[in-house]
C-alpha cells in the first residue's frame, strides 16, 4: 500500500494534504467483525475482450436488476469500463454488506450528519466501508487505524489527537470530521469525486502524476492505468459499494464531465407535477445545503433530487439555480439573508476547526 509522501498547500483553506488511507476489502461472510481481506479482483474492468463480447447497456441493466435491489437505471449510469469489476465485486461481497446494513445504521446516520455539515455528499460514508469495514479498531499493517484508516501524520494534520491512552482515530465522530476536512481539501484540488477517492487511497501526488503521464487528462477512466493498481480498483470498489447500498449510482460515482451532464439534466429526475409545482431561483453566495434544508424543512433526499451536487457547485462557481417546491421557495426567499449569514458562519466554523 502506497501512502502519501508529500504535502500540497491548497488555495482555499491552506490545509496540508496528507494521504491517510489504506484500502481494505470486505469478505463475503463479514458480519459485525473486523475485516481487512484483499478483495482486489484479478481481472480488471478494462478487459478488452469482455468489452468487445458484451453489450455494456445490456450488462448494466442485467447487473442491477438481478444483483441489487431496484433497477438502478434512474440515475447516473455505471461507466462501461467498470461493469466487469463491479459485477464481480457485488457477487463476492453482497452478503456481507447486507449484514452490515442493519448493524451499521447508527454509524451511517452519524456520518450522514457530519458529512452534510461539511457540505459533502453523504454517500462518501461508503469510503469508510471499504477502508475498514466500519470497524473502529481496524488496523492495517502499514499503521492506518480506525474507521477512516488514518495514518499518524495525517491524523495530526486534520486535528486528531493521539497518545498512549487515547487515539482519536478510533473515535467514529471525530475521525469522520477529520475525514470530511481531508475530502473537502481533495475536492478543492480536483473537483472530481472519482479523483478524490483515488487521492484518498494513494495520495494526491500519485493522482497528479497520473494526470501528467496521461497527457493532462483529468478523467479517471482515462488516467486509471497510470495509477497504482490498488488505487484503480479502490475507486471501483467504492462505486460497487455505492450501488449495493443505494441500488444506483450518484454524484460521487461519476466523473466531472459526467456530473455536468447530470446537473444539466437535473429536471429529468423530477416528475411533471413536481416541475409544475416548484420554482427556480438563481442564488449567489456561499449558501449551505444543510442550512437551507433546516430553514425550509426539507429532507436530504428530496433536496438533492431537486438540487444535485448543490454544495460543490456553489463552492466552485459561487452561483446555483436553486429549485424548491414553491411553498418552500417562498420561505427561502423570505429568509435568504438569514440563511446566507448562518451558512457563512458554518463555513467559517468548519475552517477554524480544521485549522486548529
Amino acid at each position: 500500500m502506497r501512502k502519501l509522501k508529500q504535502i500540497s498547500i491548497l488555495s482555499i483553506s491552506g490545509f496540508l494534504l496528507v494521504q491517510v488511507a489504506r484500502s481494505a476489502g470486505i469478505d463475503q461472510d463479514m458480519n459485525n467483525r473486523s475485516v481487512f481481506n484483499d478483495t482486489t479482483l484479478n481481472n480488471d474492468s478494462l478487459d478488452q475482450n469482455a468489452t468487445l463480447k458484451t453489450d455494456p447497456k445490456k450488462d448494466f441493466k442485467n447487473l442491477f436488476t438481478t444483483a441489487v435491489f431496484g433497477d438502478g437505471i434512474n440515475s447516473p449510469k455505471l461507466n462501461p469500463m467498470a461493469i466487469s469489476f463491479v459485477e464481480k465485486y457485488i457477487s463476492k461481497n453482497k452478503r456481507g454488506f447486507m449484514n452490515m446494513k442493519d448493524w451499521a445504521k447508527p454509524k451511517f446516520d452519524m456520518m450522514d450528519k457530519v458529512l452534510s455539515e461539511h457540505g459533502l455528499p453523504v454517500e462518501l460514508k461508503y469510503l469508510a466501508v471499504i477502508e475498514s469495514g466500519l470497524k473502529y479498531n481496524a488496523k492495517s499493517f502499514t499503521g492506518a487505524v480506525g474507521p477512516w484508516a488514518f495514518m499518524p501524520a495525517a491524523a495530526r494534520q486534520y486535528g486528531l489527537k493521539m497518545s498512549r491512552n487515547n487515539d482519536e482515530r478510533l473515535d467514529y465522530y471525530k475521525s469522520t470530521h477529520a475525514a470530511a476536512r481531508l475530502l473537502t481539501d481533495l475536492y478543492e484540488q480536483y473537483g472530481d469525486w472519482l479523483l478524490v477517492i483515488a487521492a484518498y487511497n494513494s495520495g494526491p501526488g500519485n493522482v497528479s502524476k497520473a494526470i501528467r503521464r496521461s497527457g493532462g487528462s483529468k478523467d479517471f477512466w482515462t488516467i486509471q492505468h497510470f495509477l497504482p493498481n490498488e488505487t484503480m480498483n479502490h475507486v471501483k470498489k467504492f462505486i460497487a459499494v455505492h450501488y449495493i447500498f443505494e441500488g444506483e449510482g450518484g454524484i460521487t460515482t461519476v466523473t466531472k464531465s459526467e456530473l455536468k451532464d447530470l446537473v444539466l439534466n437535473a429536471g429529468s429526475n423530477l416528475k411533471e407535477d413536481e416541475l409544475n409545482t416548484s420554482t427556480s431561483y438563481k442564488i449567489t453566495g456561499r449558501f449551505s445545503a444543510a442550512i437551507i434544508k433546516k430553514y425550509v424543512d426539507l429532507d436530504h433526499t428530496t433536496f438533492n433530487r431537486y438540487n444535485p451536487n448543490f454544495d460543490n457547485e456553489i463552492a466552485l462557481n459561487g452561483t446555483y439555480e436553486l429549485r424548491l417546491p414553491t411553498q418552500k421557495m417562498n420561505i427561502f426567499v423570505a429568509k435568504r439573508y438569514e440563511i446566507l449569514d448562518e451558512s457563512i458562519k458554518l463555513l467559517l466554523n468548519q475552517t477554524n476547526t480544521g485549522t486548529n
